[in-house]
């Protein structure tokens, strides 16, 4: 690869071990000069086998998070071992290494999703992406009175399909509601890159086509979509979170709503200054990338949390979540507060109110942890860690039992 760096070339014998599930990164991750490699992950059946020119282990680098797979050599292999402070420099001299790297993200993201769709929402009917179903979308914010999101659907749904049969009520109702809504945004001039949202106005809708990203520079989005006649709440996203990736990278239409939760502060990346930004700001590529891959690590370990099916095993394993995403580093003996209660810990696990109280009388009953300040704090922050390999390991005793079970 003749890209100007000074990158190191690494071997392994076939059967090797390259990167462990798990394991702390090194800050590096591989690009598979010849040779072969399998990747696998805890829990999933399936293993992908990588060939020459593709590349792992970007997510644990990038983001300075355990490694979230195991690589191993299927036969001797050559790696390109890419740290990640060289990484400004390798986007800037290859560009097509960071577009795919990027795209690599967004289909992984898109892949995570809709996997934890399936496992949360196993009895729930979807519907499909389609640009027509804006109009739905209109009529259920109109009936809730958010004249500001339904006035947003409704105006995109006439922009795209003007010439549906529903359109003319559309219409009626986009004047109806036009005195009672404040949207904006609804047709942004090319240079209109900064832009601040009220409260309770909508940056994008689920189902209209995408061809922006957006980098958060201040405030809060809420991340919704709407399932049978409800809105779900999918997500919170902060200063420094990015949204609406998926839909620019791979043409396809928006899979959930971004509205303003307090006036908000965006940067729009549309398609032509992003492959400008490749080229002329590596810096900024750099930081996008290590958003995404932390993003990336963040929806896997919610799946792999998801698969646990001990209520209280899943409750301490997103306490353990809380502290690897803030990079606690976990010693025995060392206290710690978080920073929310038992009932925003009930939320983040996705439990009823009843489940709620007896998983947090069941946690408590363990007398290192405690309530101060209405915060959930913990005296050896270590047996978080013991809680959570101890549930793991009855669930794979569990597994085992119930093969050994169906095969007599």
């Amino acid at each position: 690869m003749s890209t100007g760096l000074q990158l190191n070339v690494i071997t392994f014998n076939k059967g090797a071990y390259i990167t462990i599930e798990g394991k702390t990164s090194n800050n590096c991750f591989y690009i598979l000069r010849s040779g072969n490699v399998s990747i696998s992950r805890e829990g999933q059946k399936e293993v992908d086998n990588l060939n020459p020119g593709d590349f792992f282990g970007v997510i644990s680098a990038m983001s300075s998070h355990p490694h979230i797979e195991t690589a191993q050599a299927l036969t001797d292999v050559s790696l390109i071992v890419v740290q990640k402070d060289q990484f400004p420099l390798l986007i800037q001299k290859n560009n097509p290494v960071a577009m795919k790297i990027i795209l690599s993200f967004s289909r992984k993201l898109r892949e995570l999703d809709t996997s934890i769709t399936e496992l949360t929402l196993k009895s729930v009917s979807t519907v499909l992406e389609d640009v027509v179903n804006l109009f739905n979308v209109g009529e259920f914010y109109l009936k809730q009175n958010q004249f500001n999101q339904a006035f947003y659907a409704f105006y995109r749904f006439m922009q795209y399909c003007p010439e549906n049969d529903i359109a003319p009520r559309a219409k009626a109702t986009l004047e109806q509601i036009k005195g009672k809504a404040k949207a904006v945004f609804l047709d942004p001039g090319k240079e209109d890159f900064k832009r601040v949202y009220p409260d309770n106005t909508m940056i994008c809708c689920e189902h209209e086509p995408g061809n922006e990203l957006y980098i958060i520079q201040s405030g809060k989005i809420k991340i919704t979509k709407m399932i049978d006649n409800k809105e779900v709440l999918l997500a919170v996203l902060k200063e420094g979170d990015i949204f609406g990736e998926m839909s620019l990278l791979e043409n396809k239409p928006r899979s959930a709503s971004a509205i303003a939760y307090g006036e908000t502060s965006i940067m729009a990346v549309n398609k032509e200054n992003f492959k400008n930004m490749i080229s002329t700001q590596p810096q900024v590529v750099t930081k996008l990338i290590t958003l995404l891959a932390e993003r990336t690590w963040v929806v896997y370990r919610q799946l792999v949390n998801l698969k646990i099916s001990s209520k209280i095993g899943r409750t301490y394993d997103v306490l353990l979540i809380q502290l690897e995403k803030n990079k606690v580093n976990i010693v025995p003996k060392m206290p710690y507060s978080f920073e929310f209660g038992p009932n925003e810990l009930i939320n983040m696990v996705g439990l009823s109110p009843n489940e709620g109280r007896q998983i947090i009388q069941e946690m408590f009953a363990n007398k290192k942890f405690q309530i101060v300040d209405n915060r959930i704090t913990i005296t050896d922050i270590d047996e978080i860690r013991k809680q959570v390999e101890y549930y793991k390991k009855m669930e794979i005793l569990e597994q085992k039992r119930k093969v050994s079970h169906q095969s007599f």
